[in-house]
């Protein structure tokens, strides 16, 4: 049944791509109307409202973001966004992975993350990739393997990460050509992108690239080496002019938060053609981890508010993955919305959360998500009542240490097998600060959408 309706959804985006490039934002509520006969979840049906809401407001800034959409990308890249993320990702993929849960009793998650290799070309200041065996890498098969595995229980998103997952582009090219109903995503520093790469990658559509930068080029070459921010823009100059989709992913510490959550930054990476934004906060992971790097409770309260602006304002897609745990619930980890294999195979809960119980090269993946730590996210998630302190290592550590003390969870960080006690001692005093400033900004925010009931 999912299959022929994966079918009919294809067919009909495909008509719907065809006829709206003959002028894209005239023809896009045609476009909403045939997408209305495929949704089934009510909170899809308001998102659909919404994009009506902003089609019939050309001075929006989401308006102007689907302007770049069909601007700025590869005929591949658009068609291939509206069919394997929209439709299979979402609409096909999501009541299948519903489904599945309940059959398995176990988190399914959305997207799978992992680590073709431990390999990097770069040794940025507080990256624990550098512990790794650059040896470390899973084998194209068994990448292979957890695709297929992953689209029988409606997983179409896939993300890489590393090391440097491009070491491995030609595996990566691969995969995205053999799954052409994916979605596929690499985190990458971008030195390795040339012009044949991102030709290819205009060519194949269903491939994007979210780069890590960290500021401008003072704030950029402090953590990832001299020469790295005329590298990545280099790269950025060579994926717009093939019409890849790709956006930026920034790590912001104690250090350069003034400067990556600014105006400036932001509007200059539109201007280099990045269609999303992704904010990540630093956490303090291996034995090499720089504590002083964590953001300060004011400097995260910056970002939770600036982040909500520029989505307000900016053509671009902005999210902070720890202060926008309210619109998703808390924590998405343990195979919530996504989970993580990392370059030796071990199934983790996050990329920032090195404890398993099994490796993909002995189980399925569906076994993976019944493993012991993996039902206790299931069971405890959301870890706090505050949905601004998601995580159970930087705002809850008392959860982290319980959740690996019950499931016997072994480390799999590669050369100091860090102990759960010795890591969440590094974030336990930082998370009580942040829960005075928490506790007050998800009151407000509780309030104010009350407020708006009310109303409505």
């Amino acid at each position: 049944m999912a299959s022929v309706k994966k079918i009919v959804s294809t067919a009909l985006m495909n008509e719907g791509v065809k006829y709206i490039e003959k002028n894209p934002m005239e023809n896009m509520p045609k476009l909403l109307d045939w997408s209305e006969k495929l949704i089934t979840r009510e909170n899809h049906k308001r998102y659909l409202q919404n994009f009506r809401d902003i089609i019939s407001d050309p001075d929006n800034n989401w308006y102007k973001l689907m302007e770049r959409y069909f601007d700025e990308l590869s005929p591949n890249t658009r068609k291939k966004f509206l069919i394997n993320y929209m439709v299979n990702s979402g609409i096909v993929g999501i009541p299948i992975q519903d489904k599945m849960e309940k059959k398995y009793n176990c988190n399914v998650p959305w997207a799978i993350l992992m680590d073709p290799t431990s390999a990097c070309n770069l040794k940025c200041t507080g990256c624990w990739a550098a512990e790794y065996e650059k040896t470390d890498s899973l084998s194209y098969d068994t990448l292979d393997r957890i695709i297929k595995e992953g689209k029988e229980i409606g997983i179409y998103m896939y993300i890489f990460s590393g090391g440097e997952p491009l070491v491995r582009k030609d595996d990566l090219i691969k995969l995205a050509e053999k799954h052409s109903d994916c979605s596929f995503l690499s985190f990458t520093n971008a030195t390795l992108v040339d012009e044949e790469f991102a030709k290819k990658l205009g060519e194949l559509g269903n491939f994007g690239l979210a780069i890590s930068v960290e500021g401008f080029e003072k704030e950029t070459d402090m953590r990832r080496g001299d020469g790295t921010f005329n590298h990545v823009m280099e790269a950025m100059d060579l994926l717009k002019k093939e019409g890849v989709v790709f956006g930026f992913s920034t790590c912001y510490h104690k250090y350069n938060t003034d400067a990556v959550g600014s105006e400036e930054y932001l509007d200059f990476l539109i201007d280099k053609g990045c269609m999303f934004g992704w904010y990540f906060t630093y956490i303090p992971i291996g034995k090499d981890a720089v504590t002083d790097l964590i953001a300060t409770p004011e400097q995260r309260k910056f970002m939770y508010d600036q982040v909500r602006n520029f989505r307000k304002e900016k053509p671009i897609f902005a999210l902070d993955f720890w202060n926008d745990g309210e619109y998703v619930n808390g924590c998405i980890a343990g195979g919530k919305n996504y989970l993580h294999i990392n370059s030796s195979g071990d199934v983790e809960p996050c990329a920032f959360i090195h404890y398993s119980n099994v490796n993909i090269k002995d189980v399925s993946l569906i076994e993976a998500l019944q493993s012991p730590l993996f039902k206790q996210y299931k069971e405890n998630q959301p870890f706090n009542k505050n949905h601004l302190r998601p995580c159970p290592l930087l705002d809850n550590p008392e959860k982290l240490r319980e959740m690996v003390k019950k499931s016997d969870a072994y480390s799999t960080q590669p050369i100091d097998r860090e102990e759960v006690e010795d890591l969440t001692a590094k974030t336990e005093e930082i998370s009580k600060e942040w829960a005075k400033t928490a506790d007050e900004l998800w009151e407000k925010s509780q309030e104010e959408k009350s407020k708006k009931k009310v109303h409505a």
